[in-house]
C-alpha cells in the first residue's frame, strides 16, 4: 500500500507540475482574447462541441485536468465550456478508446464515446444555467493579465510554484486515499459481487467506482476480465465512467478550486452520468 501511495503520489505531482509550467508558457502565445470572441459568436452547442475535440486532443486522467481546469477559469473561458471539458476530458482519451474499440468492440466504442459526449455537454450547460459558478474558488482566477505577453520560463515556474502551494496538500491527501481504497478493494471483490444480470446493479457499480481510483487505462482490461467472468456490459460502464471521470483523489484536489457544494454537485453528475450510460447499455 506504501508503494502504491509513493507512486500514485509521483505520478500526480509531475504530471501536475509539468501539466501546469507548459501550460503557463503556453498561455503566453495563446490569443485568449480572439478564443473568447471565437466562443462568443458562435451558438452554445458549437462552442461546447468545441470544448469536446479540446478534450479529446488533451488525453488526461482525471487528476491531471485539474490545472488545465485552472487555466481555463484564470482566462476567462466560460464556466460552461470549462465544466464541459473538465466531465469529458478524462473519459475521451484517444489512445484509451482505440484499446476499448479492440478490446469491447467498436459498436461498443462509439456509443460510449457519443453518450460520454452528449452528457458532458448536457451537464456543464446545466450547471451554468444552475448558477454554479458562483462556487468556484476566487484565488483560482486570480492574476490573469490581458494583453501582449512574451515567453517567461521564470514567470511560468512562478505560477506554477504558487498553483502548488494552494493544491499540493489536496494532492497528497487524495493520493493517500486513493491508494489505500485501491489497495484494499480487489478486482476480485468486482466480479465476485457484480457478475450477474440486474438493473440496480449499475448505480452500485456508479457508486463503486469513485472511491476505487481505477484510471481508464487499467479499466479497459479489468473490463474485458469481468465480461469473460459473466458481469453485465451495463454495470462495467457505470464502473468505468464513475471511476475515470470523478476519483478520489480528483474530487479531493477539486476541494482546492471549488466550494464544497460545487465539488458535491460534481460527484453527483458523474454519477448520473454513469448511472444512465449504464442503463442505455443495459437496455441495448
Amino acid at each position: 500500500m506504501l508503494e502504491s501511495f509513493i507512486w500514485i503520489a509521483l505520478e500526480l505531482t509531475v504530471l501536475f507540475v509539468v501539466i501546469s509550467f507548459v501550460l503557463s508558457l503556453l498561455q503566453s502565445f495563446i490569443p485568449y482574447e480572439k478564443v473568447e470572441d471565437y466562443l462568443r459568436t458562435r451558438s452554445k452547442w458549437k462552442a461546447g462541441l468545441f470544448a469536446i475535440v479540446f478534450a479529446f486532443i488533451t488525453p488526461f486522467c482525471s487528476c491531471s485536468t485539474i490545472p488545465v481546469v485552472v487555466n481555463m477559469l484564470r482566462n476567462k473561458v466560460p464556466f460552461g465550456l470549462t465544466m464541459v471539458f473538465l466531465f469529458s476530458s478524462p473519459l475521451l482519451d484517444p489512445t484509451i478508446l482505440t484499446v476499448m474499440g479492440v478490446i469491447l468492440g467498436w459498436q461498443t466504442t462509439v456509443i460510449y464515446t457519443l453518450v460520454t459526449a452528449v452528457f458532458s455537454l448536457v451537464l456543464g450547460f446545466t450547471l451554468e444555467r444552475l448558477g454554479f459558478e458562483k462556487y468556484v474558488k476566487p484565488v483560482m482566477v486570480k492574476g490573469y493579465h490581458s494583453g501582449k505577453k512574451k515567453w517567461d520560463v521564470k514567470r511560468a515556474l512562478r505560477e506554477t510554484g504558487q498553483m502548488m502551494k494552494s493544491v499540493f496538500p489536496f494532492l497528497i491527501i487524495g493520493a493517500a486515499i486513493g491508494a489505500g481504497i485501491h489497495g484494499l478493494v480487489p478486482a476480485s471483490f468486482i466480479a465476485e459481487n457484480f457478475g450477474h444480470q440486474a438493473w440496480w446493479l449499475i448505480p452500485l457499480a456508479a457508486l463503486l467506482g469513485i472511491p476505487l481510483y481505477i484510471r481508464l487505462s487499467s479499466m479497459i482490461p479489468i473490463s474485458q476480465v469481468l465480461l469473460l467472468k459473466g458481469m453485465a456490459l451495463g454495470p462495467i460502464m457505470a464502473l468505468l465512467i464513475s471511476s475515470a471521470g470523478a476519483s478520489l483523489p480528483e474530487v479531493v484536489l477539486l476541494k482546492s478550486i471549488f466550494h464544497i457544494k460545487l465539488v458535491a454537485v460534481f460527484v453527483l453528475s458523474v454519477l448520473t452520468m454513469a448511472t444512465l450510460s449504464g442503463l442505455i447499455f443495459y437496455f441495448i
